[in-house]
């Protein structure tokens, strides 16, 4: 098997990796479990990661295909002792309900707040039609975006 070396949240990793794994798979098996399976698709944004700060389906990206790049998942956005803005948005908005979802959006947000730090609501709606929420709480998700971008 192959190895590539690549950065996930920061830290240097080498890895063996399949010619078939995924990205999700790499991922997963090194214990990061924000990354997750939802469709298989790209469709519902579950998986979705940063790549060279780029937003990615990892369910969609081979793992060899991440050979020097730089991987941020939930896991790297925030601590536990010093949560993220977005994370704390969240929180203070009740915007998770079953909380499946919420690694991904968290993600997708983040992506377009590295963007543009003060985003139109019909921005930030925009982007996250690459999520899905099955409880269906994007009121709460779109206001906790807008909070975190300093426009509540």
């Amino acid at each position: 098997m192959p190895k590539i070396g690549l950065r996930i949240n920061g830290v240097q990793v080498i890895t063996e990796v399949r010619g078939r794994d995924r990205l999700i798979d790499l991922l997963r098996g090194m214990g990061f479990m924000s990354v997750k399976e939802g469709c298989s698709a790209g469709d519902c944004g579950s998986c979705n990661v940063l790549v060279n700060g780029e937003l990615v389906n990892s369910c969609l990206m081979l793992a060899v295909q991440a050979r020097g790049c730089e991987i941020l998942t939930l896991e790297g956005i925030g601590t536990e002792e010093k949560p993220h803005r977005l994370q704390l948005a969240f929180v203070d908005f009740a915007a998770s309900q079953c909380g499946y979802c919420i690694p991904g959006i968290i993600v997708t947000a983040k992506y377009l707040l590295d963007r543009n730090p003060n985003p139109t609501e019909e921005e930030i709606r925009r982007i996250l039609t690459a999520n899905i929420c099955r409880c269906g709480g994007y009121t709460r998700i779109v206001e906790a975006v807008k909070k975190a971008a300093g426009a509540i």
